[in-house]
């Protein structure tokens, strides 16, 4: 008995070929089931990240240095603190696979240039207050020693200038502050007043309490501070 020769799907097919009925004239157009080779893959996303380890599982420094060179920024620059934020990575200068692959997944980017192309929703989440908030708290635990509860002064210092240099008009003073304090670490407690404090204290002082609840920290800056502007 003859067998009927299965008629090969259009979707087999690189294109699909559609006639217009009212003109009769051919249009091609993709198969709308053929994959997107733009869409996001685990593979690509696993093979870019392998550029970067070497023979470890781990993005370390040197890997860090390629990868910043590949997407155009610098290791300081603060679009990096948003992107080690968005993969949860909880070293700084290492991305593991895990980080990565579930970083990246959420991001839909699996290439340099993809990355590249979220640069600019990444830079608004500074301009949101709760993603902010979020992003300074994580920059605590993020910078600090692992085996250390506290942020060493000299970090503390270049983590704030990177969050908070281009938004609060006292940051410089309190720069100035810290550079001739008896201060060498700062505790999250601390961290977490002097994200509030800049939010919420106007650059005259004019509306702090001293009878609040501030941290001696912040308490000690404005009393140089006030000591500094002419009687």
């Amino acid at each position: 008995m003859p067998v009927k020769k299965k008629r090969r799907s259009p979707c087999s097919e690189e294109v699909t070929i559609k006639r217009s009925k009212r003109d009769g004239s051919v249009r091609v157009q993709p198969c709308s089931t053929m994959k997107n080779e733009d869409s996001f893959t685990n593979k690509r996303c696993l093979t870019w990240f392998s550029e970067y380890t070497g023979n470890d599982d781990v993005i370390g420094p040197e890997g860090m240095e390629k990868f910043c060179e590949d997407i155009g920024v610098e290791p300081e620059n603060i679009i990096m603190l948003v992107l080690a934020w968005k993969l949860e990575a909880q070293n700084m200068g290492f991305f593991t696979r895990q980080e990565w692959l579930k970083g990246m997944t959420a991001l839909q980017c699996d290439s340099s240039e993809k990355l590249q192309g979220k640069f600019e929703y990444l830079r608004s989440l500074l301009n949101d207050p709760v993603s902010f908030k979020q992003i300074y708290r994580y920059a605590f635990d993020f910078a600090r020693d692992k085996d250390q509860r506290s942020l060493d002064i000299d970090t503390a210092k270049s983590m704030l200038a990177l969050l908070l240099g281009r938004i609060w008009p006292l940051f410089s003073s309190f720069h100035q502050f810290l550079e001739q304090s008896k201060y060498k670490v700062i505790n999250k407690d601390q961290w977490c007043n002097v994200l509030e404090f800049s939010r919420t204290i106007n650059a005259d002082l004019g509306n702090y309490d001293e009878d609040g609840a501030w941290p001696v920290l912040l308490d000690e800056f404005v009393d140089w501070q006030k000591r500094k502007q002419p009687s």
